[in-house]
């Protein structure tokens, strides 16, 4: 059978599941998770690879996550819904992902709204089934099927991973014949520097308040491989003097605790050692700096490393 590639976005409110399920289909984590709404902040793409059989076209799918579909209410708001317009161009198919344990609100509305206007075909998957009522989801689907030509609604749960071999059988047919545009190996096009940076970001989301995860990121200084150990210098920024404050923690005891969880996580990814040094500076109002935000975007950074490298 004739193989078949193309570029799958993944669409969704926040919290939807989004990066739960881009890890669950790659199979590794390429994309941080916790329960805070909008952890994702840049496009992020997982490569699946299909082998095909028992009717199923071999394949290759290139799935991109992106940011939460929220109302742009700040400068890296505005860039949040920059990255997913810019993950809908150049698309082949839609994966249009609900909470289906959660009531119907203006925020669904707007998400199908939005695939509509893409006029590209969309797949609905209503995640989290694990702990919807059961009666409950046929009127689901119908009441979904009403406001969109779905190609297909299909339940699932990405945390579980129930409903993903159908799910990837569907997009391969609807995939057009392509190339294959990544080695099979590669399951990411993120270089590992930025990975680490978002690693760090995951703990902070997790470990901190409320507040302060969203008024902080993190860039990578400094990254050096060596065959046994990798060196990482990593700069976390926030915006205000108590912001610093809380991520440093007593004694420098939640500052530790942030380090050694994240570090944990990228020997595990890298299988190596990683010496990790993390610095907390105050950049008051970064998140309305529009050259700073451009700086965080990881294609951007590498544009400046190579630039530098040659200078």
């Amino acid at each position: 059978m004739a193989f078949r590639s193309g570029f799958v976005c993944i669409l969704g409110r926040p919290n939807a599941g989004k990066s739960t399920l881009l890890n669950a289909l790659v199979g590794e984590k390429v994309a941080i998770v916790t329960h805070k709404p909008q952890t994702t902040r840049n496009r992020i793409q997982g490569i699946v690879n299909v082998r095909g059989g028992k009717g199923t076209s071999p394949g290759q799918i290139v799935l991109i996550d992106t940011p939460g579909v929220h109302k742009p209410e700040s400068s890296l708001n505005r860039k949040l819904m920059q990255e997913v317009k810019a993950a809908l161009e150049g698309c082949d198919l839609l994966l249009v992902i609900v909470d289906a344990s959660a009531k119907f609100g203006r925020g669904d509305e707007y998400v199908i709204e939005l695939a509509k206007r893409t006029n590209l075909p969309a797949i609905l998957l209503l995640n989290k089934i694990d702990v919807l009522d059961k009666r409950a989801l046929l009127p689901l689907i119908a009441q979904y099927a009403g406001l969109h030509e779905f190609r297909e609604i299909i339940p699932i749960s990405a945390l579980h991973k129930r409903g993903l071999d159908e799910l990837l059988q569907a997009v391969i047919k609807m995939l057009p014949e392509g190339p294959r545009y990544f080695p099979e190996d590669t399951i990411t096009d993120q270089p590992e520097r930025f990975m680490a940076a978002e690693l760090v970001r995951e703990q902070l989301l997790k470990l901190t308040g409320e507040e302060v995860p969203y008024a902080t990121t993190v860039i990578v200084d400094g990254y050096e491989e060596q065959p046994k150990l990798t060196r990482v210098a990593a700069t976390i920024y926030c915006e205000r003097e108590g912001q610093k404050g809380i991520i440093i923690g007593r004694s420098g005891q939640m500052l530790k605790k942030i380090g050694s969880a994240a570090r944990h996580e990228m020997e595990r990814r890298l299988g190596t050692k990683v010496f990790l040094e993390l610095f907390v500076k105050v950049r008051p109002g970064w998140r309305q700096s529009r050259e700073f935000l451009e700086g965080l975007d990881w294609r951007k950074q590498l544009e400046n490393l190579v630039t530098r490298d040659e200078s």
